[in-house]
């Protein structure tokens, strides 16, 4: 064995009775322990939220999206349409049309509602609406001279809509034009071919209808609101969003997954990188305690140490046994606090131990949890480091020492 390694291991784990510098050695290797293993287990419970959200968002949000940075509407171009057909990371891709206008139901129940005008053979590979569909069906084509609708579950629960129900549309533009031009407001009028829900965190007042209806009813052709992309690989969405920002130019907005909800994302990276470093105090409390032991060896060994110099060690030497007391530590406590919150993650995963409260009106029961090893490996590594820099001062001091001044008396 390394003779530093040797000495730093004979000197930390002494066979001689209990001392204060092992009780001290054994605080700091617990509070490494508990804090290494509630970091792993807090952080992949904020992680599994996290992906829990995302999953939601992304049954309805697309990969990326497509808008124009200048106005509300824009005629896409041949080239623009060719390039992202072309486009091999792309799954695909579908126009829409959104805005607002009013809804109206029988005994003169109406709501404003935000229309979103769909290609339904290309956007129901975006969206799964069959898993969100709960009466009806997804139909959206002409029939007897009246396109179909879709329309939110809560919006059925607020207006009394069932299937097969007609409602009459009346857009915020064709509300302004009978207004200034002093003429009937005209309603477009829809069959209510189902309803569906997507989770109230997105669903709202949403109404889905052909595109070309929608065209009629905001007065627009051949415009667009935008382009949803559904991609092959998610994790190629930033690439993908820098490569399409490049060949389309400032002209047009271009979205991630990410951007489309960044301030939920945002809050919910804060959320758990503060309880990373709020729960590192605790790791870090138990750090100081090796400050304490290490000096206490210092004091005690300064004999050994003189001897030691004597013998031809250097003062790297020196510094390298007490650091290696630090690491050692560090090792102890990250190993078995490492080991054991990834076992409680993997039994929550596994078998849902811990139950959330009030799980009967939640999507979930328990404490989601996912192990992200990036996440490991911060956690263990950031231990190490303040292990390593806590031994330091002992380090130093012992490799100072003077062995004239510690054998003088012996």
């Amino acid at each position: 064995m390394n003779p530093i390694q040797l000495i730093a291991s004979r000197y930390l784990f002494s066979r001689k009775h209990i001392t204060l510098i092992s009780v001290l050695t054994s605080i700091s290797i617990a509070g490494i322990t508990i804090g290494t293993a509630l970091l792993i287990i807090i952080l992949s419970v904020f992680n599994g939220f996290f992906d829990l959200i995302k999953g939601m968002l992304l049954s309805y949000d697309p990969d990326i999206r497509i808008e124009s940075a200048e106005t509300r509407l824009f005629t896409p171009s041949a080239e623009m349409e060719e390039l992202l057909a072309n486009t091999p990371e792309i799954r695909i891709f579908s126009p829409y049309i959104e805005g607002k206008a009013l809804l109206a139901h029988r005994n003169n129940t109406d709501k404003v509602v935000e229309v979103r005008g769909i290609e339904p053979a290309t956007y129901f590979q975006i969206v799964d609406m069959d898993e969100a569909l709960e009466d009806g069906q997804k139909d959206l084509s002409v029939r007897e001279n009246r396109p179909g609708i879709l329309i939110g579950n809560q919006l059925v629960g607020q207006l009394g809509i069932g299937t097969g129900d007609r409602v009459a549309l009346l857009s915020a533009d064709g509300i302004q034009r009978s207004l200034t031009q002093f003429s009937g407001p005209r309603f477009y009028t829809f069959d209510v071919r189902g309803s569906f829900y997507m989770r109230e965190v997105f669903e709202g007042s949403v109404v889905f209808v052909d595109i070309l209806a929608a065209q009629r009813m905001f007065n627009i052709r051949n415009q667009f609101s935008g382009f949803d992309i559904r991609l092959n690989n998610i994790d190629d969405a930033d690439r993908i969003k820098a490569q399409l920002q490049d060949q389309f130019g400032d002209a047009y907005t271009i979205s991630t997954w990410y951007d489309l909800q960044k301030p939920l994302y945002d809050v919910m990276n804060i959320e758990k990188w503060s309880a990373y470093f709020i729960l590192m105090l605790i790791v870090g409390v138990a750090v100081l305690n090796i400050v304490g032991s290490l000096t206490m060896i210092v004091i005690q060994k300064s004999r050994d140490i003189g001897v030691l110099i004597s013998f031809g060690y250097s003062k790297k030497q020196i510094r390298q046994i007490f650091l290696r007391q630090g690491l050692l530590i560090g090792l102890i406590g990250c190993g078995i606090g490492g080991s054991l919150g990834l076992a409680i993650s993997w039994l929550q995963h596994k078998y849902e131990i811990v139950q959330l409260a009030g799980a009967e009106s939640f999507i979930i029961s328990a404490y989601p949890v996912v192990i992200d090893p990036v996440d490991v490996s911060l956690v263990i590594g950031g231990s190490m480091l303040l292990c390593l820099a806590a031994s330091w001062y002992p380090a130093r001091r012992a490799s100072n020492l003077q062995p004239s001044d510690v054998l003088r008396y012996e």
